[in-house]
């Protein structure tokens, strides 16, 4: 009944011909699945700020602060500068953290489109990535941080991508 289906979904199990390409595969895919996962507990990669150190320029309002209402790349076509908001610009993220693509957009990309406020058209309602931050994970640089993670993520996911046997 499904034979179409399964003929074009094929599990993508790569073959390979040693037994020590099979265990690499497996610990590779084990060391994806703890990062990908574990997300939230990675370290947050070491951002360079435009405007300096952060805990020097946060201020007695952290909320305001750190409120991002889209992020965007300070540059066309430059991928190494992100405006966060109108307080924090970030530079020098590495050019290999945008190699990670999901559905052909990177990781990155994927956060600063969702890590913003939006209202939706037809019902009204706003979706908003500092509430979540603030009433959801008591932490209003959330947003930040979770970029800096997701650069962590991506970078560590090509790096083990990368050192694969061939096929």
């Amino acid at each position: 009944r499904f034979e179409n289906n399964l003929q074009s979904e094929m599990p993508r199990i790569p073959l390979v011909k040693t037994k020590a390409d099979f265990v690499t595969f497996s610990q590779s895919g084990e060391k994806l699945a703890k990062l990908h996962l574990d997300y939230e507990s990675i370290e947050k990669f070491p951002i360079t700020l435009k405007e300096g150190a952060l805990d020097l320029i946060v201020g007695d309002d952290p909320e305001s602060f750190f409120r991002v209402e889209k992020m965007k790349f300070a540059k066309k076509n430059v991928f190494s500068s992100v405006v966060y908001n109108k307080n924090i610009t970030i530079e020098g993220i590495p050019k290999e953290a945008f190699e990670y693509k999901i559905n052909g957009k990177s990781a990155l990309e994927w956060v600063m489109e969702r890590q913003c406020v939006k209202t939706d058209k037809a019902s009204g309602i706003v979706n908003d990535a500092n509430d979540y931050a603030n009433e959801t994970m008591n932490n209003s640089a959330y947003p930040l941080e979770l970029f800096q993670r997701v650069i962590t993520v991506s970078l560590e996911t090509m790096k083990i991508v990368k050192s694969l046997p061939k096929l």
